[in-house]
């Protein structure tokens, strides 16, 4: 049995190493020191359809004992469900911008961990900030193109933000082919 000890790690790191240790073992423990994210490792374990069950283990920790049917293959297909992300925004979301910029590197960095990876990411607006100016999330997109993801930013975009030289990952593009991607790929919009 491999055992996961994600104690202090932030999310959604315990569930991605839970997620590859399931695509080689099927009987794991996964401890986390919260319960957040032992409700987020069951999640997993659910969806997988394995078998699972929580431990608290005192006041400091949980252990999520998880089993593989036998026979399973966890890993997806990494081209049938292949998706575009449109990223609009240097954050993610409403609200404090602070926790904004926190969620959309963790989104980013989750990516390379999630199968299967995006086919493309588009970045429009504010969003071409994250391909020029971050350096956390300028290295995350680095990685995500040298393993295949098209990483496509506006042109007019980077120009209104005087960020064109200062592009670090990508390619500069034009709204035609953002849309043209939209229109021909599985898009969802951050």
């Amino acid at each position: 049995m491999k055992e996961i000890d994600a104690r202090g790690m932030d999310c959604p790191k315990p569930v991605v190493l839970t997620k590859k240790a399931l695509d080689d073992n099927t009987k794991i423990t996964t401890i986390v020191d919260n319960e957040i994210a032992a409700e987020n490792v069951a999640k997993l374990a659910k969806k997988m359809n394995c078998s699972y069950s929580t431990v608290k283990e005192g006041e400091d920790f949980f252990k999520i004992l998880i089993t593989a049917p036998e026979g399973t293959v966890t890993n997806e297909s990494q081209n049938d469900n292949a998706k575009v992300y449109l990223i609009g925004s240097e954050n993610m979301g409403e609200g404090e911008k602070e926790l904004g910029k926190i969620l959309m590197k963790g989104f980013l960095s989750t990516l390379l961990d999630i199968t299967p990876r995006p086919k493309k990411l588009l970045f429009i607006n504010s969003g071409v900030k994250l391909t020029t100016i971050y350096p956390e999330t300028i290295s995350v997109l680095k990685e995500l193109e040298e393993k295949g993801t098209d990483i496509l930013v506006c042109g007019t975009c980077l120009n209104y933000y005087n960020l064109t030289d200062k592009i670090k990952v990508g390619k500069i593009s034009n709204m035609y082919e953002i849309a043209d991607s939209i229109n021909n790929g599985k898009a969802l919009i951050l």
